[in-house]
């Protein structure tokens, strides 16, 4: 029986902390990237049909987005490649696998780039590929511009991670600096492209997420230098970054493909899951355990350490005309500004930061925030939880104030200590972060 016909008039710690992770592992499994084909497959024609298709796949969803394609259409598209951030998952002998680096490319970012472009560039014009998109696809398929190497793209893309910039400033950078990124890999491809794109972005625009690879670009080397500067990034970054969008700015380098480039005509894109499915997935999942689910649609943005606060307060506002159990769900994609040594993610940086907060809501209010993909930054945490006990056991255990913590950029060993962090490991999906409030 739910327990939404007898609601307790307060949930205990435990209790509050099994339900934050029923409702988070359930929300990743709704963006699981065989739900987002399903529906899709027989839209595409191409897809069943009996002409070979090639195929690339890149992002951290990639290898179970094969897996799907292959269940769910009974062929595997030859050739076919997959890049993703760890060692070959389970996949069928067919594919030809690359492990790149996230959030930095590597070798073998490189490698998958350029072994992507030669398969395209050999398909007939009265063929297609098929290209799998997830995020994570900027750092795994990484091909740096005539003159560049991948050591000045690894430190750009670095300082752009700690620099506090949007990820679409971030992308028209990365954009700017690339062979394959921003329509280039379907503007070498003679035949048609067909891209499914599950989406890691703040409104799911198809040539933001992964750096848009078969995606005409709207951004220029112009915007692309006012990212640099804008975030005084030119001592940061290498001489060659800046030399080459300077150049660019000056009309001295080819712009991308814009998005009514001819090279483009025969590209097709669609955009199969995103933070809203995790959004009602959440909800299903709370209303199961007897909550009233909210979804709040508005995404949350902007530094991490501001938006936990604010956030709160609105799912708090949101939950007041009820009196019963109520689970309030929002998604998006925050910053962090790094000004630190330590080590967190912005889920984990959003939770400490709304620690304070909870301590004086006034009600039973508990909050989960975590990375669809199962990785907050450079850690094994997807993310954290907090309730109104959690600044208390904090200070019985001599931890320093949140904004000491939150100051040090060093939230994981702070929660760590805490008991909570929620660890699920990588989910092979990825549609950004869904934060989840909890309120009796």
């Amino acid at each position: 029986m739910a327990r939404s016909q007898a609601p307790p008039l307060t949930f205990s710690r435990t209790d509050v902390r099994r339900d934050l992770e029923t409702v988070a592992r359930q929300t990743v499994d709704a963006v699981s990237p065989r739900r987002l084909l399903v529906p899709v497959i027989d839209e595409f024609g191409a897809l069943a049909g009996s002409r070979p298709s090639g195929l690339v796949a890149a992002g951290k969803a990639s290898g179970a987005m094969v897996r799907a394609l292959v269940d769910l259409t009974g062929r595997v598209f030859t050739p076919a490649l997959a890049v993703g951030p760890g060692p070959r998952p389970e996949l069928p002998d067919e594919v030809r696998w690359f492990q790149g680096g996230h959030p930095t490319p590597t070798p073998g970012s490189e490698a998958a780039a350029r072994a992507a472009l030669a398969l395209v560039a050999a398909v007939p014009a009265d063929d297609c590929v098929v290209v799998l998109l997830s995020g994570g696809a900027s750092a795994l398929l990484s091909l740096p511009a005539p003159g560049l190497s991948l050591d000045a793209k690894v430190q750009t893309t670095r300082a752009l991670l700690g620099s506090g910039a949007a990820i679409h400033e971030m992308n028209a950078v990365r954009k700017h600096l690339s062979a394959i990124k921003g329509g280039q890999l379907a503007a070498a491809c003679p035949g048609t492209t067909i891209t499914l794109a599950i989406s890691d972005v703040v409104g799911d625009d198809p040539s933001v997420i992964g750096s848009g690879p078969t995606v005409g670009d709207a951004s220029t080397f112009a915007e692309a230098l006012a990212v640099i500067d804008r975030y005084h990034l030119r001592d940061a970054v290498p001489g060659e970054v800046v030399a080459r969008l300077e150049r660019g700015a000056d009309g001295g380098e080819r712009e991308t493909p814009t998005p009514e480039d001819p090279a483009l005509r025969r590209a097709n894109v669609r955009v199969i899951g995103s933070r809203h499915d995790a959004m009602r997935g959440a909800a299903a999942a709370a209303r199961s355990l007897g909550y009233t689910p909210m979804v709040l649609d508005e995404p949350v943005i902007g530094e991490a350490r501001l938006a936990g606060p604010r956030q709160l307060a609105r799912a708090l506002e949101a939950a007041s005309a009820s009196s019963g159990p109520v689970s309030v769900v929002s998604s998006g994609e925050t910053t962090v500004t790094l000004r630190g040594g330590g080590r967190g993610g912005r889920n984990q940086e959003f939770i400490v930061s709304l620690m304070a907060s909870l301590a004086t809501a006034g009600r039973e209010v508990a909050v989960a925030s975590v990375a669809t993909d199962g990785v907050d930054g450079p850690t094994d945490a997807a993310g954290a939880v907090a309730d109104r006990t959690s600044l208390e056991r904090a200070t019985a255990l001599g931890l320093p104030p949140p904004d000491a913590v939150l100051d040090a950029n060093d939230t994981y060993p702070y929660l760590e200590r805490l008991g909570d962090l929620l660890l699920f490991g990588p989910t092979e999906t990825n549609v950004a972060d869904v934060q989840i409030v909890l309120v009796r």
